[in-house]
């Protein structure tokens, strides 16, 4: 049978469990998401509130990115030689406990401590829940699959960072950690109770022990095609990361949107961003995977260039330059994921995603601690060059669209012995 005619006799639609997996990892990123999310609209009243400059706060984000990188590495060799599903609840309930420190620390110092913790188990959960997915969803649903667990992103907006921003308002920016371990406790419960186990891949695993994990690693970083996969992924990281720290500031500073009106934005634009990003999802899987990524690198890069060069604009106006921004990004990030998911063999899924997750963290860390550095930002004044920080996420963005062709010309082969 050929590839396609093998790939034609797949199921189309999801089953029972299947949708059940989607909703349990949707949930789980959701809080994951929001974590990290959360940091970039309390700039604005973290930064005085610590008397930290834009490079400290930078560094506070990028921390978290340096961390989980590390901590992915790590992990990749042993990532294929257990149960995903215990792999996933050991490196969530570290997630957790390391929030919790965010949330009780008082000062820089111990924020950024607590930042490190967290990244070291939060940047493990994605990487095995896209393990998951790889495991659970042939190709031809992984478009849908990303689609549906991409609405973390905007859920988190909707319902996690205006609670949030609400929550820092009424008491201070400790507060909507707080909620994070509230919610993220009840999504832990959902995990162990719902998610069967994974064990499929240790049939033909290839770490065991210490030496074999070493073992795994390298094989998996010096594979030539996972490399061009990771060097995508670095860049694909960049353009979020940079713009992300700052994106409140900018909002207060530039566009003049005063801080009792962010949640109201943030609202809207999460609300646009879940009605389309499964929408995006079904596009990728029925159009084609790399047409939806290189439309979504246009729409993305063009809205970048005319946002970075704004002044003070009404809420309304700002509210639909921001949706436009983040369903170009959701065009680029859900297809991107369901190519690169195609690429690994099953019994190097989980130390690729691992890998694949170390350098999106490092490569955003990067980017955000370069964003502090490009970024001035004079006492209450508005934030400076954040125009040339524009330039150089679409520079990224371009350079990302033709690295992502040559990538959607080795998935199929990939894709069809997975």
């Amino acid at each position: 049978m050929s590839a396609s005619a093998s790939q034609s006799a797949q199921p189309q639609t999801f089953t029972s469990y299947q949708r059940l997996v989607v909703a349990v990892l949707a949930f789980l990123q959701f809080t994951v998401i929001l974590d990290f999310m959360i940091l970039s609209p309390l700039g604005a009243m973290l930064m005085p509130s610590l008397g930290i400059t834009p490079q400290q706060f930078g560094l506070v984000v990028s921390a978290y990115a340096f961390s989980a990188g590390a901590a992915g590495f790590v992990a990749a060799g042993f990532a294929d030689s257990f149960d995903r599903k215990k792999l996933l609840m050991f490196f969530y309930c570290g997630f957790i406990i390391g929030t919790l420190f965010c949330g009780l620390a008082p000062t820089y110092e111990l924020l950024l401590a607590a930042r490190i913790v967290t990244g070291c188990f939060g940047g493990v959960v994605g990487s095995a829940a896209f393990a998951i997915v790889t495991d659970v969803f042939p190709m031809q649903l992984r478009g849908r699959v990303m689609g549906i667990i991409q609405t973390a992103f905007a859920a988190s907006q909707i319902l996690g960072i205006p609670t949030g921003l609400f929550l820092a308002a009424k008491w201070d920016w400790h507060a909507p950690f707080f909620l994070i371990v509230a919610v993220g406790a009840l999504a832990g419960v959902v995990i162990a109770v719902t998610l069967e186990p994974i064990v499929g891949h240790l049939n033909s695993a290839t770490a065991r022990s210490p030496g074999q994990a070493f073992g795994h690693l390298v094989a998996t970083v010096s594979n030539p095609l996972y490399l061009q996969a990771f060097a995508t992924t670095a860049l694909l990281a960049t353009g979020g990361f940079m713009l992300m720290p700052f994106g409140s500031a900018f909002s207060v500073r530039n566009l003049q949107i005063g801080l009792e009106q962010l949640p109201m934005v943030y609202l809207l634009t999460g609300l646009a961003s879940i009605a389309t990003g499964p929408i995006i999802g079904r596009l990728s899987d029925k159009l084609g995977k790399l047409p939806t990524f290189v439309a979504g690198s246009v729409v993305t890069a063009a809205v970048v260039i005319y946002y970075t060069h704004l002044g003070p604009t009404p809420v309304a106006s700002a509210v639909l330059i921001f949706t436009v921004m983040f369903v170009g990004i959701q065009s680029r990030m859900i297809p991107s994921q369901a190519l690169m998911s195609g690429i690994p063999a099953p019994s190097a899924r989980g130390a690729f995603m691992a890998v694949s997750s170390c350098v999106q963290q490092l490569s955003g860390g990067i980017a955000a601690a370069l964003a502090g550095w490009i970024v001035i930002a004079p006492d209450q004044g508005p934030l400076q060059r954040f125009d040339l920080l524009g330039y150089v996420v679409v520079a990224a963005i371009a350079i990302t669209a033709v690295m992502m062709v040559f990538i959607a010309r080795r998935v199929p082969d990939v894709a069809s012995v997975s």
